[in-house]
């Protein structure tokens, strides 16, 4: 009787088991990671840095309900909102906060030392005290800087414009990478003897009246990725515009706004470039392990009706060095 008791209860357990075990796995499978995302301001750059972290998480299997909880928030060009979703986001645990740009990267280091960051579209990682250098932190700070070499940008200038005497360059002062640029144009340009006029713009209002400032002093106008800029960029192309002053841009999706010509990061491969970290990070790496990153891919968009509109010949030699040419 006894052996018949043990030979039921040792049924019974295997059955348990049975159930228990393909459960188990099922959980593990469909563990639910939380991935953070907040950026600066929307404007179409910093906009398809976020898609494209998005997508590098989709196509490597996390999907938004089934393993992945996905959150997104926009400072809205504010330093003290970027502060508080900072607070927020750190007190929700996610596994790994994304920030885009510098302000909102900022804004998190500041808040946490022990969840994991990734930045993307900041410039100088190190000049931003994100990281301590280029190598690994050591930190919860990594992430992908979209720094562009200068030289190739005055390259383009100089295309565009062949006896370029002096260059306008409108920012706005409270940024990082915006200043770290300034500075680096002015050490390059100099002993060339090519003078850069600064036409600083706190705010996205004061975009039109610094670009009015330059008129009659500059033979073009340079800007980067400065987020109060770009994202009134139609403002600042409507003066270019008027005054016939020829605006190049280090952000692709400006050309497609007005300006001549762009070179620079392809924003959305940014995006997938520091997504990549991210899923690292989420399988188990400590972000302080992983260096900083530079974008890897780089594209000269020219704009052939803004050329016309800023009294603009384009020469052949340009326009086949583009990778892509638009009309608007």
């Amino acid at each position: 009787m006894r052996h018949i008791k043990n030979r039921v209860l040792s049924s019974v357990m295997l059955a348990v088991c049975a159930l228990i075990v393909p459960f188990t796995a099922s959980a593990v499978e469909q563990e639910m990671k939380y991935v953070a995302i907040t950026a600066i301001v929307e404007h179409p750059a910093l906009d398809n840095v976020k898609k494209g972290v998005e997508d590098e998480l989709k196509d490597n299997g996390y999907i938004v309900g089934e393993n992945l909880k996905l959150q997104y928030q926009s400072a809205q060009g504010s330093s003290a909102n970027a502060a508080q979703i900072a607070k927020q986001f750190v007190a929700s645990k996610p596994d790994v906060i994304v920030g885009i740009a510098t302000p909102s990267s900022q804004a998190l280091a500041a808040t946490t030392k022990t969840i994991p960051i990734v930045f993307t579209a900041v410039t100088d990682p190190v000049v931003a005290k994100l990281t301590p250098s280029w190598d690994a932190s050591k930190t919860n700070v990594t992430g992908v800087s979209d720094a562009l070499a200068l030289e190739t940008q005055i390259d383009v200038m100089m295309k565009i414009k062949p006896n370029l005497k002096t260059i306008g360059y409108v920012y706005s002062p409270g940024e990082v990478n915006s200043t770290i640029v300034l500075k680096q144009l002015q050490e390059i340009l100099t002993p060339k003897g090519i003078k850069v006029i600064a036409a600083p713009a706190q705010r996205t209002s004061d975009i039109p009246t610094a670009a009015r400032s330059l008129k009659g002093k500059v033979d073009l106008i340079y800007t980067t990725t400065d987020n109060n800029v770009v994202s009134a960029y139609e403002s600042l192309v409507k003066v270019a515009n008027e005054s016939k002053i020829p605006l190049v841009a280090s952000d692709p999706d400006s050309a497609g706004r007005g300006a001549i010509a762009a070179l620079g990061m392809s924003y959305y491969n940014l995006g997938r470039q520091a997504g990549k970290i991210v899923i690292r990070i989420l399988n188990g790496e400590n972000p302080g392990d992983i260096p900083p990153q530079v974008g890897n891919v780089t594209q000269l968009v020219i704009n052939t009706k803004a050329a016309e509109r800023q009294g603009v010949v384009l020469s052949d030699e340009i326009l086949n060095m583009a990778a892509e040419v638009v009309e608007k």
